[in-house]
């Protein structure tokens, strides 16, 4: 069972809604991506999108990153601190953005529903 297997079983439709609306509030996986390339780690996220293996990215990177609203919005949701909900992040995005991004490109601007979808289907297994 993998990091983002776990963390569903344990948080369930939480973490579904919040990633969702993480996703959704950064722009979709497209501005996610050009986040993660205006702070330096282009070749991180273009990791995450391509077909091979994901590069890690440690909790400082994602509240770098993302900033501390989105980081503490996610938190609040799942009822964890800032500090867990970084660590979370670091360890569901990159799974995350592959998933959704199967043949190695940016989808269309689904926003947030692609993941929520993804999640869905992962808690359905």
């Amino acid at each position: 069972m993998g990091l983002m297997d776990s963390v569903l079983n344990g948080l369930g439709d939480q973490a579904a809604g919040g990633l969702g609306d993480l996703l959704q509030s950064q722009g979709g996986v497209a501005g996610l991506a050009e986040r993660f390339g205006g702070a330096g780690m282009a070749e991180t996220v273009q990791s995450w999108i391509g077909t091979g293996a994901n590069l890690n990215i440690t909790p400082e990177q994602i509240s770098q990153v993302l900033g501390s609203g989105p980081v503490a919005d996610f938190a609040a949701r799942l009822g964890i601190s800032p500090e867990q909900a970084s660590e979370t992040l670091a360890g569901l995005l990159p799974e995350a953005i592959d998933r959704l991004t199967p043949g190695g490109q940016l989808p269309g601007s689904e926003g947030g529903g692609g993941l929520v979808d993804l999640i869905g289907s992962l808690r359905r297994r």
